[in-house]
């Protein structure tokens, strides 16, 4: 797992908030952005190295700026 403070570790719980937010599963977010449900998962866990274009994939998904997922929340 990733290290408490690291924008691997933000960006997997912002993930995981907006998109349980909106209700949606690991599997139709997915779907969504065009990604593998398993990766969305690893993304979630914070296994992945996810690049810039998939970040913004995800975002679009979840209706938010990509930069949303990445802010670290206080």
């Amino acid at each position: 797992m990733a290290s408490e403070h690291t924008l691997r570790k933000i960006l997997a719980d912002n993930l995981r908030r907006y998109r349980a937010n909106l209700r949606l599963s690991q599997d139709a977010l997915a779907y969504e952005a065009g990604l593998h449900r398993t990766f969305v998962g690893a993304v979630e866990r914070g296994e992945r190295n996810i690049s810039v274009d998939n970040i913004e994939k995800l975002a679009a998904a979840l209706g938010v700026d990509a930069f949303e997922l990445l802010k670290r929340r206080l």
